[in-house]
């Protein structure tokens, strides 16, 4: 069982546009998606779609868009109820898959909620194999959020906690390269375990990956150059990895993703394929290498599937995810790199 956990899902609206994207002017869409969404949910999604068991753990009031989406798609969840909406995101896709996303921040919960939020993915957890802990935070989501979660999780597990993966942005990312801080749930009962807050994987894309690579002392550089140089990106990845996370799976958008583990370090590149969408595809890289993972696969073939799959993902509208029958990890090439 993989257990997800999308703090800030979305109904995902996709407006797919004849031709580019024209500032200032009137555009007839040539189509119009909506999905369930929000990374983990995403994710959540992906396995469901390859036969997989997964359950998606977010907050959504019973009625909700974003439930009754989840619902019709036979993706089993458990939702915290609350009384504010949930967000509607908003991608424009052009020709090509050029893509223009627009985010609403998504709404405030209070600290008794979160705290609920949390209670609500403890239970839930109990004897799965990965939590993946994803996406964006809502407002007034504590910045250390997704590494204190880490670290109540393996409390919890008591010696037997499920692996934990991250894959989010900005300060909720950088976080994880963090020992856990402490939580306020109103009782002051929050402590701090040096390092449990560090998550078994990492998947950051290629701009995130240059951020968290600062802060783990690499040499600075840009998510375009990390992107064009996947030698370069190992390196960055390695340097996570030495601060104490498990592995990074970097994915690198045409150029495809790098996986470096403390063992090694591989690149794994996809012949191009027609971009329609390019929403949900980290989403659905990081479902395939999960997949994998559980069939036992090596790291290098975590990686493989990964890239199929994100490739499947980005030649198919809006924020459909693949199924694995639909992925075509033989056309996968992988390289082994050096990790520094």
């Amino acid at each position: 069982m993989i257990v997800t956990f999308t703090a800030n899902p979305s109904l995902d609206r996709t407006v797919a546009l004849p031709g580019p994207l024209a500032r200032g002017e009137v555009q007839r869409a040539v189509s119009v998606r909506q999905e369930s969404g929000g990374k983990g949910v995403n994710v959540s999604r992906a396995l469901v779609a390859s036969g997989l068991d997964s359950l998606a753990v977010l907050p959504g009031a019973d009625g909700d868009p974003v439930l009754a989406g989840l619902r019709e798609q036979g993706v089993p969840f458990v939702s915290l109820p609350i009384d504010e909406p949930l967000r509607t995101n908003v991608a424009l896709t052009e020709p090509g898959g050029v893509t223009t996303k627009i985010n609403e921040p998504g709404p405030v919960l209070a600290a008794d909620q979160q705290e609920a939020l949390i209670k609500l993915l403890l239970e839930s957890s109990r004897g799965a194999n990965w939590v993946v802990l994803a996406g964006s935070l809502p407002p007034g989501f504590p910045d250390n959020f997704y590494a204190m979660v880490a670290r109540r999780i393996r409390e919890a597990g008591n010696g037997t906690a499920p692996l934990i993966a991250v894959d989010s942005s900005g300060a909720p990312l950088a976080a994880s390269l963090t020992d856990a801080g402490s939580f306020d749930d109103g009782t002051g009962s929050g402590a701090t375990t040096p390092g449990s807050g560090k998550p078994d994987l990492l998947k950051p894309n290629a701009e995130e990956l240059a951020e968290l690579a600062a802060a783990a002392g690499f040499a600075p550089a840009t998510g375009d150059e990390l992107e064009a140089d996947p030698a370069a990106a190992a390196a960055a990845a390695a340097a996570v990895v030495r601060s104490g996370v498990g592995a990074v799976l970097a994915t690198l958008g045409s150029k495809g993703a790098v996986l470096v583990t403390a063992d090694g370090a591989w690149l794994a590149t996809h012949p191009p394929v027609a971009a329609v969408s390019t929403v949900g595809a980290g989403d659905s890289a990081l479902a395939g290498y999960l997949l994998a993972h559980g069939r036992g696969s090596a790291p290098a073939d975590c990686l493989r599937q990964a890239v199929a799959h994100g490739a499947a993902a980005a030649s198919l509208p809006g924020s459909t995810v693949p199924a694995v029958h639909q992925t075509t990890p033989d056309a996968v090439t992988i390289t082994a790199l050096r990790k520094d």
